[in-house]
């Protein structure tokens, strides 16, 4: 009997729950009856091909995207705005532990950091403002990606004017999994969930009701587009000896064997290499993003008699870092200090890249310091052309036997003889994943490493290794049109600021000896600063 009640308690209960989802159906049916349909269209996004439709056009810098809105209703309604414009959106939280399971321990952050508005021409717009019932009212629109944000999108404090410059420089989109992607493919672009940057087109439509004073949303809607931004090669990273995410050099003891004297010291040492460059948006595929790296190695002997290990294997690998934070970042971000802020995290992933045998690689000896320091004045610099033409084909990683940029001696070196050599070793980037520029905002960072582990053959047991951790920026292009469009806009600026120049005023006396710094120094140079005018070009959009 009670088996019975309990089946008929159940059934009363699943029938109650599906008559409340039929209602809550119904109540949002009828809700979204009066609101407008809002269809976004982008103008060649649907033109690239089958093999590309699930693919988001990409934009870069200089880019125009240009597009219409489309916006139909079901019944009659009254509005007063409509606007259509290009934002930028970065968000972030941060998980952390609390003591009591209760309380949320995550903080969020959202930013949004570019918001350009698209004047309408009122001529287009209906007399009254109303969108009648199945009638289709057509808006376009363009815009511009910008070459970098106002000063107003990044207000906070920050350690440095070269901080804020960078955090004023547009970022990528990152960490969407419908944007990210390189040569017309969809791929990981290496983000947490922590951390995403957005571009899009949004349309709202909205009413000012006269009875409470409230602006009412009618309708809106937001189409996702992937943006690229050019990013310039930045100077190299002045990497802290204290950095525990970097070690440019490293030493190590090599011995004779397990319980025997020292055979000498080796020292693996390295440099930021060339900077890898991300082509533009819409470039061709097939597209190889690849560099050059350097490793000097030096080998200071305990005694005349002993020779240096023999090399085995290199590996190379790169580490991507993403840095993110719930309030906004007065330094660049690194672990050491991300540690103990429990408003900020990061996530790292490493990736391989190559492992090379470097076995054939030799080592040269140098008789002292001193006759390295005469080897490198008598050199020259053309006296290498021709053997390095004839080497040109042989396989990397390999030595080169003229160039005299060796490592700094160990602390182990007697002053007497030692060895020497260099390793070139390619660095090409993996193409099934999608890599963004390095690049600082208020909220997010991305930063690379790389990883490159040498492995020799010594005398005693086991084969020991080195690895050098050195930093490696990542830049990126513009686009064909966006680049001319960069030429057009400065041509045309330059020429505004001639003809203002111009009509301005030259006195023709001599300079005043007051505008020299002292008896000796260089004249002073706001004495000949001159007032850059303002160039006055066509606006595309009102930043806002």
């Amino acid at each position: 009997m009670s088996h019975t009640a309990s089946l008929m308690a159940a059934s009363t209960s699943y029938s109650m729950n599906s008559i409340g989802s039929q209602i809550g159906y119904k109540v949002r049916s009828l809700a979204q009856l009066g609101r407008p349909a809002i269809n976004i269209q982008l103008d060649g996004a649907e033109t690239s091909g089958a093999a590309r439709a699930s693919y988001v056009t990409s934009y870069s810098t200089m880019d125009r995207i240009q597009g219409t809105v489309s916006i139909t209703t079901g019944n009659d309604t009254r509005f007063d705005e409509i606007e259509i414009a290009f934002i930028g959106v970065a968000k972030t939280h941060v998980d952390r532990l609390t003591s009591t399971p209760t309380i949320s321990g995550r903080s969020e952050a959202t930013h949004r950091f570019l918001k350009l508005v698209m004047p309408l021409d009122h001529s287009l717009m209906p007399q009254p403002r109303i969108l009648y019932a199945g009638q289709t009212q057509t808006f376009p629109f363009t815009f511009v990606v910008p070459e970098q944000l106002l000063p107003r999108a990044c207000t906070h404090r920050t350690d440095s004017i070269h901080v804020h410059q960078r955090h004023l420089e547009l970022p990528p989109s990152l960490g969407d999994p419908e944007l990210a992607g390189f040569n017309g493919m969809l791929l990981d672009d290496l983000a947490p969930d922590m951390s995403r940057i957005t571009y899009g087109i949004k349309v709202k439509v909205t009413q000012f009701r006269d009875v409470d004073s409230t602006i009412l949303t009618l309708g809106e809607k937001m189409r996702k587009v992937r943006v690229k931004p050019a990013f310039e090669v930045q100077p190299p990273i002045n990497v802290d000896s204290r950095d525990k995410e970097y070690r440019l050099r490293q030493e190590r003891v090599i011995r004779k064997g397990l319980f025997k004297g020292k055979l000498g010291t080796l020292v693996m040492e390295s440099s930021q290499p060339k900077s890898l460059v991300i082509p533009g948006a819409r470039s061709p595929s097939g597209t190889t993003l690849s560099t050059m790296t350097k490793i000097l190695l030096r080998f200071d002997p305990a005694d005349e008699s002993a020779q240096p290990p023999r090399f085995g294997s290199l590996n190379s690998k790169i580490k991507v870092t993403t840095f993110f934070a719930s309030t906004p970042r007065m330094n660049f971000p690194n672990r050491s200090t991300n540690e103990f802020d429990l408003m900020s995290g990061f996530y790292s992933e490493m990736l391989d890249l190559s492992k090379m045998c470097v076995a054939s690689a030799q080592w040269h000896r140098h008789e002292s310091e001193a006759s390295l320091a005469l080897a490198r004045r008598d050199s020259g610099v053309s006296s290498d052309c021709s053997e390095q033409g004839r080497n040109s084909s042989s396989s990397l990683p390999h030595t080169n036997t003229h160039t005299y940029s060796t490592a700094n001696a160990t602390k182990n070196y007697k002053g007497k003889s030692f060895y020497t050599a260099t390793l070139l070793v390619p660095i090409t980037l993996p193409e099934n994943k999608s890599f963004v520029p390095t690049f600082h905002s208020c909220l997010i960072s991305r930063v690379y490493s790389l990883n490159l582990s040498l492995s020799v053959h010594a005398p005693g047991i086991g084969d020991p290794s080195m690895t050098v951790k050195v930093p490696i920026q990542i830049a990126a292009d513009t686009s064909e049109s966006g680049a001319a469009r960069i030429r057009e806009t400065r041509a045309e600026s330059l020429a505004i600021q001639d003809a203002n120049e111009m009509w301005t005023p030259r006195s023709v006396a001599p300079a005043q000896l007051s505008t020299m710094a002292g008896g000796d120094g260089p004249p002073d140079y706001s004495a000949f600063a001159s007032a850059h005018p303002s160039s006055h070009t066509r606006a595309m959009a009102i930043q806002t």
